[in-house]
C-alpha cells in the first residue's frame, strides 16, 4: 500500500493490492479463531449502511446462508438469471486467487478500478466509525459487504445473489431485506461459534429469514430441519422445501442430468457441467430460488435452466483444470461434501489419485478425514497450510491422518502421507510426483483451491 503522507491523511488507493490491503487490515473477527460469536453485532454494518445512503435499499435480492452448497447455488441462480436476460451481480466469498473475484457483475469478476473505487468510497466512513464508539466499529466483514451492496447499487442490477459469510443471525449480509431467502443445507461446521448440534446451527442460519419473504431449504436432517420450520412460524414466512415442493427427479436420457420437478407441475430437465449429487441438488435450489421471486413463468424458467446451467461452471468445485486436466480442485470442506467429492472421484479418476490436503483446524477432523482415508484408489497424500490464520498446521494434519488409519486399520504401507508447510510447494512436489494413470486432487480449503488453480492451472485474476 501506498505510504501515508506527512499530514497523516492516507494517499488514494490506486491498485486491487492498494484495495486488499486495507480490508485485510481491519479487525478480522470473521477469520479469528478466539472470538465469542455471540459478540457480533448488526449495529456495525447497520451504521455502515446509513452513512453510504442506504446502497442496498434499491436491490433485489435473494440471500443464501448454508454450511456448504452456498456459493455454487448463487453462481446456478447467477446463469439461470442472465438466461432470464436480468443483469445481475453475485457476492461470494473467500476468493481462489484475487479480491475482485468476490464480486461479479453479469457473470463475471469486476475489474480491478471497480473494486478500488468502492473501498475507497467506504474508506473514509469505516475509519471514522472505527474511531467511534466500540459497538459500531466495523468488522473486515462488515466493510466487504459493504462493498458488494455499494457496487451492485452503482452498477444498476437487476438482481443480488448474496452469500452469507458465517452463521446468519448476525452476519453483515443480513442488513439486507431481501426478496427471496435460502438455506442450502445444515452440517457440524464453525462449532465453537455457531453451536455443537445441527438444532444450533440451524437457529443461527435461519436468522436469515424474513417476515412476508418466501424461503427456500435444502435437504436438512430432521433435528436442523424442525428448528428451520418453527422459525419459519414464528417470522411469517413460507418456505419451499426439497421432497416437499421440488424434487429431483430422472432423467428421459442422457443428457438430462438435472430434471426438477414440483408437485404444482413445474418441471425443467437440463445437463449440467459440474459432476456430482451435491452439484444436482444446488442447481435445483437455484431454480427454486428463481420460482420463489415470482416474476418469471415457468416455461420461461425451464428454459432458461437449458441455456444458462448446462455451461455453468463452478471454480474450485469438482474442477477439473484446463491447463492440467489431470488435476482436480475442490474446495469440499465438511464431511458431506467431502463424501460427495469421493463419489464423483470414482467416474473422474478410476485408475486411482493423490491428494493434497488442507484442514481448516475448526472442522471435526475425523469426519471430514475418514471418506478420504477410505477412498478407494486413494494414494499418497501431501498435507499443507493453505491459510496461516485457519488452516491446520501440516505436520499436525499428517499425524492426525496417520492416527486415524492406524484406528481404521490401516496399514502403514497403505498410506503414505508427506507434510508440507508451503502450499505452493506441496502442489508442486504432488504433481510432480503423480504416477501415470492417476489425478492429484487439492481439497479440504477454499484457500487450497486457490492456490491449486494458481499454481498448476495458470489463473491469475488482477
Amino acid at each position: 500500500m501506498n505510504p501515508t503522507p506527512p499530514d497523516d491523511r492516507p494517499l488514494p488507493l490506486e491498485t486491487v493490492e492498494d484495495a486488499a490491503a486495507y480490508l485485510e487490515g481491519l479487525i478480522n473477527r470473521e477469520r479469528a479463531t478466539n472470538y465469542a460469536y455471540r459478540r457480533l453485532d448488526l449495529r456495525p454494518i447497520e451504521a455502515l449502511m446509513e452513512a453510504l445512503g442506504r446502497p442496498e435499499s434499491t436491490l433485489s435480492i435473494i440471500h443464501v446462508a448454508g454450511s456448504k452448497g452456498k456459493g455454487s447455488t448463487c453462481l446456478f441462480a447467477e446463469s439461470l438469471l442472465l438466461a432470464l436476460g436480468e443483469r445481475v451481480g453475485t457476492f461470494t466469498s473467500p476468493h481462489l486467487v484475487s479480491w475482485v473475484e468476490r464480486f461479479r457483475v453479469d457473470g463475471r469478476a469486476i475489474d480491478g478500478a471497480t473494486l478500488v473505487a468502492a473501498v475507497e468510497r467506504i474508506r473514509p466512513i469505516v475509519d471514522a466509525l472505527r474511531g467511534g464508539p466500540e459497538e459500531t466499529r466495523p468488522s473486515f466483514f462488515d466493510a466487504t459487504t459493504a462493498v458488494a451492496l455499494l457496487v451492485f447499487a452503482e452498477a444498476g442490477v437487476d438482481r443480488v445473489l448474496l452469500e452469507v459469510g458465517l452463521g446468519g443471525r448476525l452476519d453483515s449480509t443480513n442488513v439486507v431485506t431481501p426478496d427471496v431467502t435460502c438455506i442450502t443445507s445444515i452440517e457440524l461446521e464453525h462449532t465453537d461459534k455457531l453451536g455443537e448440534t445441527e438444532a444450533l446451527i440451524a437457529g443461527e442460519k435461519a436468522g436469515i429469514l424474513k417476515p412476508g419473504v418466501p424461503g427456500v431449504v435444502g435437504p436438512l436432517r430432521d433435528e436442523a430441519m424442525s428448528v428451520v420450520l418453527t422459525r419459519a412460524a414464528q417470522v411469517g414466512t413460507t418456505l419451499r422445501t426439497f421432497e416437499g415442493d421440488y424434487r429431483i427427479a430422472s432423467g428421459a436420457s442422457s443428457d438430462e442430468v438435472l430434471v426438477v420437478d414440483s408437485p404444482d407441475g413445474f418441471r425443467a430437465a437440463c445437463g449440467l457441467a459440474t459432476p456430482g449429487d451435491a452439484a444436482r441438488t444446488n442447481a435445483a435450489l437455484a431454480i427454486a430460488c428463481v420460482r420463489a421471486l415470482g416474476v418469471y413463468r415457468d416455461a420461461d424458467i425451464a428454459r432458461a435452466c437449458r441455456a444458462g446451467l448446462a455451461g455453468c461452471s463452478l471454480p474450485g468445485r469438482i474442477e477439473r483444470l484446463a491447463a492440467d486436466p489431470l488435476v482436480i480442485v475442490d474446495s469440499s470442506h465438511t464431511a458431506r461434501s467431502i463424501a460427495g467429492l469421493v463419489d464423483a472421484l470414482e467416474t473422474l479418476a478410476p485408475g486411482g489419485f493423490d491428494l493434497v490436503l488442507s484442514v481448516s483446524a475448526d472442522k471435526a477432523l475425523d469426519d471430514v478425514l475418514a471418506p478420504l482415508i477410505d477412498a478407494e484408489g486413494r494414494g499418497r497424500i501431501v498435507t499443507t497450510r493453505a491459510e496461516p490464520a485457519r488452516s491446520m498446521p501440516a505436520d499436525m494434519l499428517a499425524k492426525r491422518i496417520d492416527e486415524l488409519a492406524e484406528r481404521r486399520g490401516l496399514g502403514f504401507s497403505a498410506l503414505d502421507v508427506q507434510a508440507i508447510g508451503d502450499p505452493e510447494e506441496a502442489m508442486r512436489v504432488a504433481r510432480a510426483a503423480l504416477e501415470p494413470g492417476r489425478m492429484l486432487c487439492a481439497t479440504g480449503s477454499v484457500y487450497l483451491a486457490g492456490v491449486a488453480r494458481r499454481v498448476l492451472g495458470g489463473v491469475s485474476l488482477r
